[in-house]
């Protein structure tokens, strides 16, 4: 599938399963073609629910297992424990001890958190934007995953592609109270101008929260169109991240 690529963890036994995808592969037209993720940015809902029942066919899943949210660049983390019937309201990170429950994260240009312990079989996934880094949302998460038994050095986090610091322009203030609160997130642009970015920032904050199992996607969304981008495109689709515990 050219949609999405998949990374497990443990060996055979996979007991987590973490997936990106792009935006090759559905059914969705123009502006948002094609594997448009997304259910609240205009495109057809049809083409949506279509390109959600592929994304859960290949990953062999039903739609049902999939868990969506209603992403307000929050820092407000809720723990699922069953099948939803509807995105989970006004949340930017879900987390889960509950196998076969899919957690999914969408971003066009924001940074996607996928986060597990495989030894206590905990899993989140974590819209972390600029707003949602600044505030804490990664650190939240984190938080409660150590709540339901998760330990800092057995987390593994996974970053998507996202804005790279290269292409994130932003006015100065903003850049310097991202900093402030996400240190590491400041840089300047290949325009010469100031930009942040939140990757960078975020796997500082990871680091000083006692995990150093961590993998960041390259990619920047911005300048690589098998991505989303808001920031490049206005009108557009989105990807997700998408993690979940095995039923192994």
């Amino acid at each position: 599938m050219n949609s999405a690529t998949t990374q497990s963890h443990n060996g055979s036994t996979r007991p987590v399963q973490q997936v990106f995808t792009s935006r090759s592969g559905g059914v969705s037209l123009a502006p948002y073609e094609s594997f448009n993720l997304g259910d609240h940015v205009g495109d057809d809902p049809e083409a949506v629910a279509k390109n959600r029942a592929r994304l859960a066919r290949v990953l062999g899943l039903d739609p049902s297992q999939l868990v969506w949210m209603e992403q307000i660049h929050s820092n407000t983390v809720k723990v699922v424990v069953d099948k939803q019937q509807g995105p989970v309201p006004a949340a930017d990170a879900i987390v889960t001890t509950t196998p076969g429950l899919a957690l999914c994260v969408l971003v066009a240009d924001c940074v996607p958190v996928l986060l597990c312990d495989v030894e206590a079989k905990v899993v989140a996934a974590v819209h972390a934007g600029r707003m949602g880094a600044r505030n804490g949302i990664v650190r939240a998460t984190v938080e409660k995953m150590r709540e339901l038994g998760a330990k800092p050095q057995s987390i593994h986090a996974l970053l998507g592609p996202a804005a790279s610091g290269r292409h994130y322009e932003v006015p100065r203030a903003m850049a310097e109270d991202v900093e402030k609160h996400l240190p590491g997130s400041i840089t300047t642009t290949v325009k010469g101008t100031t930009g942040v970015d939140v990757r960078a920032g975020l796997v500082r904050q990871l680091l000083s929260l006692g995990i150093n199992a961590i993998d960041a996607d390259p990619r920047c969304t911005i300048e690589d169109s098998t991505f989303f981008s808001y920031r490049r495109e206005g009108t557009t689709g989105r990807q997700a991240g998408v993690i979940w515990l095995t039923e192994q």
